[in-house]
């Protein structure tokens, strides 16, 4: 289980540079009302936020008073915006709507609470619907004064281009293999030293990913995927895609290994000049795009993994 960004945020590990290009900004008396956080998923984008949000809150050191507000959730100054989670279908819904935005307004058109600014993260933005995007582009349009909005997004390019433009834009790198092992120790204190070598290369440098490696024991997932990409009765790829849904993120898994997979072969392909690569770069498209589509508009999981594998396994 992936630790609290919140509290994540006090011994962040990696992103020096972004980190510092912040930091002399917000020290320099110019700091620009929104900001844009890119980067891979699981890189730790959340983490980043909460660590400039307690930058600018005087919050870094984790016994001051703002440092344990924001740790506890409490900060009055301090407003988190991210797709809310359905406790019914326990999974995250599959946009943010304006109703979720909505808030933001009220919240900077009150005074600071301890007198100094007020910050909002915005966690996946690439989630926010179309009416979603529209509202918090009026608010970027006349923003108030001592606010500073923190958007994290995955994939820049599902934004509005006009939202884009009204922010300061911060790229996160893969972690080197120092930041990878630090902070793998603190998520997964329990985890060997085998397992997070194991889990290092896979992971691209992007600790959530890591962890979700780790937790696929004895390397049953990638199993699966291996086997999907040899070929499987109809039949299997139902037991398959059960065997997946019933594992704490495993449909997300399930297409980290896939996707790892497929591009490795097409690289193998490429270099030995095997026209099979460009099905396979069409393949990887097709299904990532597949599980873009699926968590964004909230689809069927399961006929999405059997479409998956039917595609994989033809490439």
């Amino acid at each position: 289980m992936q630790e609290d960004p919140r509290l994540a945020s006090l011994h962040l590990h990696g992103h020096e540079a972004p980190l510092q290009a912040f930091r002399r900004i917000f020290e320099g008396g110019r700091l620009p009302h929104a900001w844009l956080i890119t980067g891979p998923p699981g890189i730790g984008k959340a983490t980043f936020a909460f660590r400039l949000a307690r930058m600018i809150l005087g919050g870094e050191t984790p016994e001051s008073p703002a440092g344990r507000r924001i740790s506890a959730a409490t900060h009055a100054d301090l407003l988190v915006v991210s797709r809310s989670f359905d406790e019914k279908k326990q999974r995250h819904r599959g946009e943010i709507v304006a109703d979720e935005v909505r808030p933001i307004n009220a919240f900077l058109r009150r005074t600071a609470a301890e007198g100094g600014w007020r910050v909002v993260i915005v966690d996946g933005a690439e989630w926010l619907n179309r009416s979603a995007a529209n509202a918090l582009l009026k608010i970027l349009e006349e923003p108030p004064p001592a606010a500073v909005l923190l958007l994290t997004c995955s994939a820049p390019g599902r934004l509005l281009p006009t939202l884009r433009s009204r922010c300061r834009r911060l790229e996160l790198e893969p972690l080197d293999a120092r930041a990878m092992m630090a902070v793998l120790k603190d998520i997964q204190p329990g985890a060997s030293a085998e397992d997070i070598s194991r889990v290092q290369a896979a992971a691209h440098g992007a600790p959530g990913r890591a962890v979700a490696f780790l937790a696929d024991q004895n390397g049953q997932m990638a199993g699966m995927v291996e086997d999907v990409l040899k070929g499987v009765s109809a039949s299997r790829e139902y037991d398959i895609a059960e065997a997946v849904l019933r594992k704490d993120e495993g449909f997300n898994l399930f297409f980290s290994l896939l996707s790892d997979f497929l591009q490795e072969r097409a690289r193998q392909a490429a270099r030995q000049g095997h026209p099979s690569c460009v099905a396979l770069a069409s393949a990887w498209e097709a299904i990532m795009s597949l599980q873009s589509e699926t968590e964004r508009f909230n689809l069927d999981k399961q006929e999405t993994l059997l479409e998956a594998m039917t595609i994989a396994s033809i490439a």
